[in-house]
């Protein structure tokens, strides 16, 4: 005999008592009800604090089942759109969970934690839908409530707008150059892209009137805390190194990269605590003497060799581009984890 059961999604947030200041939580009261077995509170026994939550739903009240009797219900609900997305940072964390409770006769509370990942998308919040059915797109094989025939056209306008967004494609050219002179040339198609998909550029380095010996590009990101939760004022940014290209280039006239955006990685946000940005940051090496004596002439009775220098000055300098990275199909990002699980509880 069971007495009842309900679901409910919450978002936790975790923060860094050394890099975060956070303003005292008024949420008293849920402390005193997770004290009460009796009580149904989803994040009872949890770090944190939880920001956001939706109504709970109650999916059935007084069951009884014979031995070897089952009975399966379907839960479902609308996150709100206002969200961060899920993030594990350096400094803070945004967990979304969906938590089942229930309860046997004369029972405390079991209560089952399903985390589950939670991608955002900015600038679909003040879309307004066309009043004419037919101007949406829908699929005239299918027969859809309403509802749902919105949702799936929400789908579908998300998916459109990344793929708007991240296919534009225009040439962008940076000079290289340090103090003595210029290294090089950096070609770059976009700069703006989905998580999921590979950041490819181009050096050339045959118009650098100084040699470039070797060069790194690692794909970052920042994630910053806003000034006024900033445990410490003027505190360092976090950084985080996804994937790193490193090539010795001297003599080579062109080279390039690919470095692929994982997709278990959290494109670019804000909120009023933390700030999550994307980067490429470049290292340098270049040659501080004239690229003739890179070489070492030498001869052997009738034989000639070039020989590489044992030493030689070396100057560096680094520089960081800004990048843009959006969402992509929640179906692809959920590729990283191809395994079907089975949560359970016993009551």
């Amino acid at each position: 005999m069971l007495a009842w059961a309900s679901a409910q999604i919450h978002c936790q947030f975790h923060a860094s008592e050394n890099r975060v200041a956070l303003p005292p939580s008024d949420g008293s009261k849920h402390d005193v009800q997770a004290e009460n077995e009796t009580v149904f509170v989803p994040n009872r026994g949890e770090r944190g604090q939880c920001i956001l939550s939706t109504p709970p739903k109650i999916l059935f009240c007084d069951l009884r089942l014979d031995p070897g009797e089952s009975k399966s219900y379907s839960y479902c609900e609308t996150l709100p759109i206002d969200g961060p997305p899920s993030f594990r940072g350096q400094s803070v964390k945004y967990v979304y969970k969906l938590t089942i409770g229930c309860q046997r006769v004369n029972s405390p509370i079991k209560l089952l934690r399903v985390p589950f990942r939670v991608l955002v998308l900015h600038g679909l919040k003040d879309y307004q839908f066309p009043q004419d059915e037919a101007v949406a797109p829908s699929n005239p094989f299918l027969e859809e409530e309403e509802g749902l025939k919105k949702d799936s056209r929400l789908a579908d306008l998300a998916t459109e707008l990344l793929m708007v967004a991240t296919s534009r494609r225009s040439l962008h050219l940076y000079n290289i150059s340090n103090t003595r002179g210029k290294v090089g040339t950096f070609c770059i198609f976009k700069t703006m892209y989905k998580i999921g998909e590979d950041v490819i550029g181009t050096f050339n380095f045959s118009e650098g009137d100084i040699p470039c010996l070797q060069f790194s590009v690692s794909l970052q990101t920042e994630e910053s805390i806003q000034e006024e939760f900033q445990r410490r004022r003027g505190q360092p940014v976090s950084f985080s190194t996804h994937a790193r290209h490193q090539e010795a280039c001297l003599h080579t006239a062109q080279s390039s990269f690919s470095l692929p955006i994982p997709l278990s990685s959290t494109p670019g946000f804000t909120t009023n605590i933390v700030s999550l940005k994307w980067r490429l940051h470049f290292e340098f090496v270049t040659s501080g003497e004239s690229s003739g004596t890179c070489l070492v002439w030498g001869s052997q009775s009738e034989a000639v060799t070039w020989t590489g220098v044992e030493q030689m000055e070396v100057d560096t300098f680094s520089w960081d581009l800004p990048i843009k990275v959006l969402p992509t199909n929640p179906i692809l990002a959920s590729y990283v984890s191809q395994f079907s699980s089975t949560n359970s509880i016993t009551i």
